[in-house]
């Protein structure tokens, strides 16, 4: 099924560190293993580990708060968000979760999140090495938004967001903006922060009716329908790690 195989994390010597053990077997990205890590959620052998640098095994006996652990056939999914729907592995209110909507047996999670009124591209994985690099900002990984405004956009403010603006957390940098029309915008980004777009709109003065991501890196939605998922195919699991570059502009490499 579009080229199913399983994770290929361990060394020669047949170890890997156990952070990136937890990333490639689907339970978060390697920086949230560590935290689960360091919080003694991880038994190895039965004991609580605490160093996310120690080497563990296939037959390791790895658990998360007491539940077995290991590697599984990597998956990428691609959703169409509806709006209302929640950027979140699990929705402990009533609303639906971006999981609910895919159809598959693997432990998924968003790949960085769309706020619940916002709509459009969202990945969900279970390879946690390729959903940090995909959302880490040293990567710079683009993400386009068709933005919908509440009056028309006014030169000066397509000129503040381009030059990037500044917010309660910190100056953006430069975004890509053209205007599709007088009220319509389409605006890239390389950084993941809350509701960023939305906030950037707003700083120049204008506000923000209707959001929806069009282009996360290399992957445009295309014509898939709303609420609707669709799995990767390897060549484009491949762009997407040819998308993630370093703070020097070198290219990453799937592991």
């Amino acid at each position: 099924m579009h080229g199913e195989r399983k994770f290929a994390p361990f060394r020669e010597d047949g170890a890997v560190r156990l952070a990136k053990y937890l990333a490639h077997s689907g339970v978060a990205s390697r920086r949230r293993a560590e935290g689960l890590i360091a919080d003694g959620r991880v038994r190895v052998g039965g004991s609580i580990v605490t160093d996310p640098a120690r080497d563990v095994e296939e037959d390791s006996a790895v658990e998360v708060d007491g539940k077995p652990v290991a590697p599984e056939p990597r998956e990428v999914w691609m959703l169409n968000k509806p709006a209302g729907v929640v950027s979140t592995a699990r929705e402990p209110g009533r609303r639906r979760a971006v999981t609910d909507l895919v159809q598959s047996s693997r432990r998924l999670y968003p790949v960085g999140r769309l706020d619940a009124e916002s709509t459009g591209l969202i990945l969900l994985t279970n390879d946690g090495q390729l959903a940090e690099h995909l959302t880490h900002p040293r990567y710079e990984v683009s993400r386009t938004y068709r933005v919908r405004l509440r009056r028309p956009a006014e030169a000066g403010q397509l000129r503040a967001l381009r030059n990037g603006v500044e917010l309660d957390d910190g100056p953006t940098a430069p975004a890509k903006v053209r205007k599709a029309s007088a009220r319509v915008l389409e605006i890239t980004i390389h950084e993941g922060r809350n509701r960023q777009v939305r906030r950037m709109v707003e700083a120049v003065g204008n506000q923000v009716v209707d959001l929806q991501r069009v282009r996360f890196g290399s992957l445009g939605l295309g014509d898939l329908a709303e609420g609707r998922a669709r799995r990767l195919r390897p060549a484009e699991i491949k762009r997407l790690w040819k998308d993630a570059a370093d703070e020097r502009g070198a290219r990453t490499r799937e592991p």
